[in-house]
């Protein structure tokens, strides 16, 4: 069942296009990449999913019971965001904050939810350790876990793996890998069509025209990946 259908939509800055006629479907269990150079609108999309951003022009409808309060998002990083002096423990509760309604405290369910999540991404242990104090692979990871106790059906990533290092890239691509195979849908923005190629399900190359929506292994073998894919394999 579609989760997100999006419609001819046109999205850009003081009434000037960035990208239009975009057109794409995410189902329930999708891993999408959304891919394409700097400027292409990949960011400007990824807001305009989650509420942030108007439409120029077309629709974006929501099915299957799916709300934008339900949709869990990693963000990029930010210098001011690394030093943030909270626990780890207070930060990933703060992705229950819009299931609280008005509650003044979290419930023992959300607890548990918390607590689940940062066993699942094995940092359990670092729970009373202040945010700050973490490494950039540990910090992704308190993010992670704060999105997931947002998520309820969707998860939004944009540029989850900027500045760190090669393996802990890979680390991370792995674990969100295996949330999307237990059953969490995933959008991912990036500029990595390497990635892409291992891991997405369905790729949305972008510019100020779609040059391609479709499953991976047709992209794959398409013209554009053939252009923009380099030595990709």
């Amino acid at each position: 069942m579609a989760l997100i259908e999006c419609k001819n939509v046109s999205l850009g800055y003081e009434g000037k296009p960035v990208v239009s006629h975009l057109d794409f479907t995410v189902n329930q269990g999708d891993y999408l990449c959304i891919i394409g150079e700097n400027g292409s609108g990949k960011t400007t999309l990824m807001k305009a999913l989650l509420g942030q951003k108007n439409l120029l022009n077309g629709s974006i409808e929501f099915g299957d019971g799916l709300k934008q309060s339900d949709i869990g998002y990693l963000p990029q990083q930010t210098p001011v965001q690394k030093d943030f002096p909270a626990s780890v423990k207070e930060i990933v509760y703060s992705g229950c904050l819009n299931s609280l309604g008005k509650r003044p405290f979290y419930s023992s369910k959300q607890k548990e939810k918390a607590k689940s999540v940062m066993e699942k991404l094995g940092i359990i242990d670092l729970s009373t350790c202040c945010y700050r104090e973490l490494s950039g692979g540990q910090q992704q990871r308190v993010l992670l876990a704060r999105a997931l106790c947002a998520s309820k059906k969707l998860l939004v990533l944009d540029e989850p793996v900027a500045g760190l290092d090669p393996r802990i890239t890979q680390n991370l691509y792995h674990l969100i890998r295996h949330i999307n195979e237990d059953g969490l849908t995933i959008i991912m923005v990036s500029h990595d069509i390497q990635a892409a190629a291992d891991y997405a399900s369905h790729i949305l190359h972008v510019s100020r025209t779609p040059l391609f929506f479709g499953a991976k292994n047709d992209y794959l073998k398409s013209d554009v990946f053939r252009e923009f894919g380099g030595g990709v394999k």
